[in-house]
C-alpha cells in the first residue's frame, strides 16, 4: 500500500515548520515597517527558494523543498487549502450593503476602476504582447484578456486595513472606498472565472458556454438564496452546537464545498470560496468575533505557508525583468489611478478625495499574486510576467497608505506602546506622591534617553502645577513637552496602594504615565493620551496590568488584549 515514506515525513514536517516560522518573522517584521505581512512573509519564501537558498545550497533546497514527489504533492496540497480559505476570509470581509448604501457613487468608481485599466491593459497587451510579457507561441487574445484582467483588480482586505490603519474605515469617505473595492473584486475574479471558462484550464470537456453559464448562475445563487440561507441557519448553529466549533465547522465546510462545486463547474476552486465567504459574510447574525477566529485560524498557519510557498515556486532573481515589472508597474497604475479617480470626480467628489480614491483602490496585494500564480499554473503567463505582477501588487500596496495619507493630510496614528522606552518602566514604585512620582519615572526616563533627570523633572513638574493631569479608573499621565526630542518617549510606573493625582473621579491613581513629546508635536500627545485612556478602559485590563513585572510582559499583553478586540 503506498503513502508517505518516514522521509517523506520528515521532509514535510521539516518545510513547514522552516516556512511558517520564517514567514512569521519576516511578517512581523514587515508589520513593524508599516507594510503588509504578505510582504515579509513572500520576502521569506524567496529567501528559501531557488532566488537565494537554491544559489547558496542546492543540496538542501531540494531536500526542504522538492519539486516532485510525495513531499512535493503533500506541501502543493496545503497551500491549495490555504489559498482557498484565504478567499474565505477575504470574502468575509465583503459587506453587500455597503454597495447599496453608496449608490450611484460606489457605481461610478468601481465600474470606471474596472473598465479604465482593463481597456488600457487590454490595448497594451494587444499592441505590444512581447513587451508585456507574454511568452513566445501565447494566444494573443488570452493573454490580452488575462492582463487587462490582472489591472482591473482591487486587493479588499488591504484596502480595509489601509482604511482602519488611518482611522478612515468609518468615515464616509472610508465606506465608499471599501464599497467600490468590494465591487470591483466581484468584477474582477468573475471577469476571470469566465476567462479560465474559455481557456478550457478544467480539463473536463466541458463545453465553455455551459462553464460560463453555470458560472453566473452560481454566483447569483449564492448573492442571492444562498445568502438568504444561510442568514437562516446561523441562528440555528449558534443556539444549539457549541460556539465557536460549530459556526467554525460550518464556514469552513461551506468553503471547501463551494470550491469543489466551482472546480467541478470548470473554475477554479477559491471562486467558490470567495463567494461562500460573500453570502456567509454578509449575514447580520455572524458575530465579529467568529469572523476573527476564522481569520486568526487562517492567518496562522495557511496564509503565511501559502504566500511563503510563492517564493519557492520560481526564481525571483533569474527571472527579475527590470523593464517589464516598470512598464507593469506604471501601467497598472496610470489605469487604476485614472479610472477610479475619474469615477469619483463623475460623482461629485472633490478633487483631493478623488485622487486619495484612485491610490487607494490602486492597492493589489495578495489578491493579484492569486491571480498571478493561478495563470502561471494554467500556462497563460510565463515566470517573468508572473515576478512582475508580485512586484507590482507589493509596489501598489506598499504605495497606497503613503499616498492616501499624503493627499488627505491624514497621519497614520501609532500607539503609545510604540514609545514606551523599556528602561523607563517601573513595576514597584516607591514615591507617595505626585511631585515624588514623578521624579522617579524621571529618573528612569533619563537613563533611557541619556538626558539629565532634573530637566525632565523640572518640565513635568511645572506642567503639572498648571492642571492636574490625573485620569478617571486610577490613571494619572503626567506630561510635558521637551526641545530637541525627536519623537515620543513614554515611562510607566505602578503604584501598589496609589497616589493622590487629583482624579476626576477622586481614586487615587496607581497606573501613572509619563509621556515626553517633542516641543512641535503636532497633536501627537493628544493621541497619545487618547489611546491610553481608550486601552485602559477595561476594569479587567488594569487590573492584569498592575501584576506586570517586565516591559516585556507588559507590550505582551496590551498587544494579545488590541488583538482580541480587532
Amino acid at each position: 500500500m503506498g503513502g508517505l515514506t518516514r522521509d517523506d515525513m520528515l521532509v514535510v514536517l521539516l518545510s513547514c515548520g522552516i516556512l511558517l516560522s520564517a514567514a512569521r518573522i519576516a511578517g512581523e517584521v514587515a508589520r513593524r515597517l508599516n507594510q503588509p505581512a504578505v510582504l515579509g512573509e513572500i520576502l521569506a519564501g524567496i529567501l528559501l527558494g531557488p532566488s537565494l537558498l537554491g544559489r547558496l545550497s542546492p543540496q538542501v533546497s531540494s531536500y526542504l523543498f522538492p519539486a516532485y514527489g510525495n513531499a512535493a504533492l503533500v506541501l502543493q496540497g496545503l497551500s491549495s487549502v490555504g489559498v482557498i480559505l484565504f478567499l474565505l476570509v477575504a470574502g468575509l470581509e465583503v459587506d453587500l450593503s455597503t454597495i447599496w448604501r453608496q449608490g450611484k457613487t460606489t457605481a461610478a468608481v468601481s465600474v470606471s476602476g474596472v473598465v479604465a485599466p482593463f481597456a488600457l491593459g487590454l490595448v497594451a497587451a494587444r499592441w505590444q504582447p512581447a513587451a508585456m510579457g507574454a511568452e513566445p507561441g501565447a494566444d494573443p487574445w488570452s493573454f490580452a484578456l488575462f492582463f487587462a484582467t490582472a489591472l482591473s483588480i482591487s486587493a479588499l482586505p488591504v484596502i480595509a486595513r489601509t482604511m482602519m490603519d488611518l482611522d478612515l474605515y468609518r468615515t464616509d469617505f472610508g465606506m465608499l472606498v471599501v464599497a467600490a473595492a468590494v465591487a470591483n473584486d466581484l468584477i474582477g475574479w468573475l471577469c476571470f472565472a469566465v476567462l479560465l471558462a474559455m481557456m478550457g484550464v478544467s480539463g473536463h470537456g466541458t463545453p465553455v458556454g455551459l462553464t460560463i453559464a453555470f458560472t453566473l448562475v452560481f454566483a447569483a445563487l449564492m448573492l442571492t438564496v444562498g445568502r438568504r440561507l444561510l442568514d437562516r441557519m446561523l441562528p440555528w448553529i449558534q443556539a444549539h452546537t457549541t460556539w465557536p466549533a460549530g459556526v467554525l465547522g460550518l464556514s469552513l465546510s461551506l468553503a471547501m464545498f463551494g470550491a469543489a462545486l466551482t472546480e467541478w463547474i470548470g473554475i477554479h476552486a477559491i471562486f467558490g470560496s470567495l463567494l461562500v465567504g460573500v453570502a456567509l459574510g454578509d449575514s447580520i447574525h455572524l458575530r465579529e468575533q467568529t469572523r476573527a477566529t476564522i481569520d486568526r485560524f487562517v492567518s496562522s498557519f495557511f496564509a503565511p505557508l501559502f504566500f511563503a510557498s510563492i517564493g519557492l515556486r520560481t526564481d525571483f532573481v533569474a527571472n527579475f525583468d527590470p523593464l517589464l515589472a516598470l512598464t507593469v508597474l506604471i501601467i497598472a497604475c496610470i489605469g487604476k489611478v485614472l479610472g477610479c479617480a475619474g469615477g469619483a470626480r463623475l460623482a461629485s467628489a472633490t478633487p483631493r478625495e478623488a485622487w486619495a480614491m484612485g491610490f487607494a483602490l490602486n492597492a493589489r496585494g495578495a489578491m493579484e499574486i492569486i491571480l498571478g500564480l493561478l495563470a502561471l499554473q494554467h500556462g497563460l503567463i510565463g515566470e517573468r510576467l508572473f515576478v512582475a505582477l508580485v512586484i507590482m501588487a507589493l509596489a501598489t500596496s506598499m504605495l497606497a497608505g503613503p499616498a492616501v495619507q499624503s493627499i488627505l493630510g491624514k497621519r497614520r496614528p501609532r500607539p503609545f506602546i510604540d514609545y514606551l522606552a523599556s528602561r523607563a518602566f517601573v513595576p514597584r514604585l516607591k514615591a507617595v506622591d505626585r511631585r515624588e512620582v514623578i521624579a522617579e519615572l524621571s529618573q528612569a526616563m533619563a537613563a533611557a534617553l541619556g538626558r539629565p533627570a532634573s530637566a525632565i523633572e523640572d518640565s513635568v513638574w511645572n506642567r503639572e502645577l498648571t492642571m492636574s493631569t490625573g485620569l478617571e479608573h486610577s490613571l494619572a499621565i503626567p506630561h510635558a513637552r521637551l526641545a530637541g526630542l525627536g519623537a515620543p518617549v513614554i515611562g510607566l510606573g505602578l503604584s501598589a496602594t496609589g497616589v493622590d493625582f487629583d482624579a476626576y473621579d477622586g481614586e487615587p491613581s496607581r497606573i501613572i504615565f509619563l509621556i515626553l513629546t517633542p516641543e512641535d508635536d503636532q497633536g501627537v500627545q493628544v493621541h497619545l493620551l487618547a489611546d491610553i485612556a481608550r486601552t485602559f478602559k477595561n476594569p479587567d485590563m488594569r487590573a492584569k496590568v498592575l501584576q506586570v513585572m517586565g516591559a516585556t510582559e507588559l507590550i505582551a499583553l496590551i498587544r494579545t488584549e488590541r488583538s482580541e478586540e480587532e
